[in-house]
């Protein structure tokens, strides 16, 4: 059996002491200073866990690359293997609370075909520097990482990205990001429904969690369900690839599903028991997503 995503939201959160001393603090301020727990659900729901420094100290190949480039009052971090100057490239987005790490093996198999692999690094994740991110930011990224790319000479080819990452992915191919393949790895479709899950692990009231959710689309100047497929989908025009298991519990089976309709033209591979995570590192999925980028 496995779990529910409520359930697997909640053992996300409960890794440490102090995340569940967080979550009796958050009970406590609702009742007594509402406006306090506004801003601390705020700060912790873009707190990714586990902290970034135990992705930090992943010893990396020798033939990779690593550069922090500053962004916005954080920074983004590039892997990368030396590529041709006008070469292709692939831009390979992990998701949230993950690592550069979690996308090497796709990178391997890439480059056995010969596609060279850039692996981006949000801003509070592994070795890239902030205390806090959210999808917004991941989009804006995306966006910065490939305009930089770009200017120094490379074509990028191809974006393919988890998670989180998948959704922040599937805006910026929506708002014209140049590429012609986009493949999107367990994408959630609904951040509003991650608000609504993260409420629920920390019994948060519905007008805290309301006021949480405002604050984030008000200081980002975007409204969340713009990162829904049912708003995405249709403006993008890349050839793309779902990726999504049957049994994630994570983002369900019917997030992928959603994209894939959404987006005119998409393919849908459904994958079994891998969850949400394996899905990275399974032999037949690697060879399937390469076999697309070719």
């Amino acid at each position: 059996m496995t779990r529910s995503t409520a359930e697997a939201t909640a053992a996300f959160y409960n890794t440490s002491p102090v995340t569940r001393l967080f979550r009796w603090g958050l009970g406590a301020s609702q009742r007594l200073w509402p406006a306090l727990a506004v801003r601390a659900a705020y700060r912790l729901f873009g707190t990714p866990l586990p902290p970034r420094w135990l992705a930090r100290r992943r010893a990396w190949p020798a033939d990779w690359a690593i550069t922090a480039w500053p962004f916005e009052n954080a920074s983004i971090t590039l892997y990368s293997r030396p590529v041709a100057p006008h070469g292709p490239v692939v831009l390979l987005v992990h998701g949230w609370g993950g690592h550069a790490g979690q996308m090497l093996a796709l990178a391997d198999r890439l480059q056995a075909q010969g596609l060279r692999s850039v692996i981006l690094e949000m801003p509070a994740h592994g070795r890239s520097a902030g205390p806090t991110s959210n999808l917004p930011q991941f989009a804006r990224a995306i966006d910065y990482a490939a305009a930089r790319l770009q200017q120094q000479g490379f074509r990028l080819e191809a974006l393919v990205a988890h998670s989180l990452g998948a959704s922040a992915a599937a805006f910026a191919a929506s708002r014209g990001l140049a590429l012609r393949k986009l493949v999107l790895l367990a994408p959630p479709a609904s951040p509003h429904e991650y608000t609504r899950l993260f409420a629920q692990v920390f019994g948060l009231h519905e007008a805290t969690r309301a006021a949480m959710q405002q604050r984030i689309e008000a200081r980002e100047g975007i409204l969340m369900p713009q990162f829904e497929p049912a708003a995405v989908g249709p403006r993008i025009t890349q050839t793309t690839l779902v990726v999504h298991d049957r049994r994630d519990n994570i983002n369900r089976f019917a997030d992928g599903v959603a994209f894939s309709e959404a987006i005119a033209g998409a393919r849908l591979l459904a994958t079994q028991d891998l969850g949400h995570r394996r899905l990275l590192k399974d032999e037949a999925v690697l060879q399937e997503v390469a076999a697309f980028l070719a």
